[in-house]
């Protein structure tokens, strides 16, 4: 059905924010892991705004889906947005642990996870895999 699969886009693009926001601060590049997932999500500016007007709310909490595809693929979005600034605050790595262990995840479950994630680079996208070394040198 159309209207849940959009339901479910809209929610997963709603944790992110709220994992954005955790920290208290809404940086550039987190920012820029949000839009970015955003239209891979193919939704669109409204659905950000309105998902950012939820985090900003009293009532912004991680709403976990059901699915255990739906459930990994966040986990792993919430590991790209805790990255994104560089910078892993004691916020975010509570509300990471409160949504795993409502999860129900195994610290195993956890470690397959970030063991499939390709590396993240400074702005939270995956980096290129490289043979070199380039720029070490003296």
């Amino acid at each position: 059905m159309a209207d849940e699969s959009f339901i479910r886009r809209k929610r997963h693009l709603q944790n992110l924010v709220v994992m954005a926001l955790a920290d208290g601060q809404l940086g550039e590049r987190e920012v820029n892991v949000v839009a970015d997932r955003c239209i891979e999500l193919g939704l669109s500016e409204i659905e950000l705004h309105e998902a950012i007007r939820y985090s900003l709310s009293d009532d912004a909490a991680l709403e976990l889906p059901e699915d255990p595809d739906d459930r990994e693929a966040l986990m792993k979005d919430l590991i790209r947005v805790m990255a994104a600034d560089g910078d892993l605050q004691e916020s975010e790595k509570r509300l990471f642990a409160l949504a795993a262990a409502r999860m129900n995840l195994t610290p195993e479950d956890l470690d397959r996870l970030l063991a499939s994630m390709p590396p993240v680079g400074d702005a939270g996208a995956p980096v290129q895999d490289s043979e070199t070394d380039e720029g070490s040198g003296s």
